[in-house]
């Protein structure tokens, strides 16, 4: 393992399958309530610029459970890159602790903290990528399929970080990838080469949700306008027409297709209730999943696992 997770790209094929080895390993430990505790008298600072309810909760729950410590550092406590330099952040906060989560905006940001921490930096979201919560959306849909062959993905909505994730994830597994997008709102161009030379996926972008679902063994969403994005909020519903994941969406794929969001969720806006509550919605285990990935993630990370 690399000292920091910032990117999925960061680690080999065999690392990303080995972590999902560790990930079931760990929630089996956890769900059968073994006294396992390999973070025993470690600390992790958790700095968020960019609240997030499931980011805290997974990653402080997660730790302590492992017998360490987590304290969070919210956007008041810490002003990084407005009231203190990302380097002196850094700097400080290594000195007291064993390991850093950030969850920023500026993905620059993230880099420089883990160009100047001394102990390991693991990329909780940025505007640019989120690659925790695709590493636990890969580990769900490999409890679900046991396996992670033919796989087609289909991603429909804002090509926003979630989908540039799922780019790099292509770099380095293969499996099918469709981001339908209206248009304007496709991903990064850069990184869309990227997971294209790699030669490994198949890597598709459109802007008909209807033809990107067809065979599709999974559907995704996100939200339309993410933190920071609010205030497009009502444009974005308008140019967004369309891309709702939708009962008929789902039926559209013409398999039995599972639907993911990686929440929060605005139900009625990108994805109905219906679609939401259905039974093929695994939403909720891969909100679990976080906490077993990002722990198998620390534990590779702090030489535990």
């Amino acid at each position: 393992m690399p000292k920091d997770f910032i990117h999925i790209t960061d680690l080999t094929a065999g690392e990303i399958r080995g972590l999902f080895d560790l990930a079931a390993e760990v929630k089996a430990k956890l769900k059968a309530r073994e006294d396992y505790r390999p973070f025993s008298g470690l600390t992790l600072a958790l700095i968020f610029a960019k609240p997030s309810a499931r980011t805290r909760i997974s990653f402080e729950t997660g730790f302590y459970r492992l017998g360490g410590h987590a304290l969070y550092l919210g956007p008041d406590s810490v002003g990084i890159g407005k009231r203190e330099a990302v380097k002196d952040v850094a700097r400080v906060v290594s000195r007291f602790n064993d390991i850093i989560m950030a969850r920023l905006f500026d993905h620059q940001h993230i880099l420089e903290l883990a160009e100047n921490a001394t102990v390991p930096v693991v990329n909780g979201l940025t505007d640019y990528n989120h690659p925790c919560q695709i590493m636990a959306d890969m580990f769900t849909i490999q409890e679900y399929r046991g396996h992670l062959d033919d796989l087609r993905i289909t991603y429909v909505g804002d090509g926003n970080n979630v989908v540039h994730s799922w780019l790099r994830l292509a770099a380095r597994l293969p499996f099918t990838f469709t981001a339908a997008c209206p248009e304007g709102y496709q991903p990064n161009a850069e990184t869309v080469d990227l997971a294209r030379q790699s030669g490994l996926s198949e890597i598709a972008i459109t802007d008909d949700p209807f033809a990107a679902v067809a065979g599709a063994d999974v559907v995704y969403t996100d939200v339309w306008a993410s933190m920071g994005q609010k205030a497009e909020a009502e444009e974005r519903r308008a140019r967004f027409q369309g891309f709702q994941v939708t009962a008929e969406l789902m039926a559209a794929a013409g398999k039995q297709s599972r639907f993911m969001h990686c929440l929060p969720a605005e139900r009625g806006v990108e994805v109905t209730d219906e679609v939401m509550e259905a039974p093929y919605s695994i939403v909720f285990d891969q909100a679990e999943n976080r906490m077993h990935v990002q722990n198998a993630i620390m534990l590779r990370l702090l030489g535990k696992g």
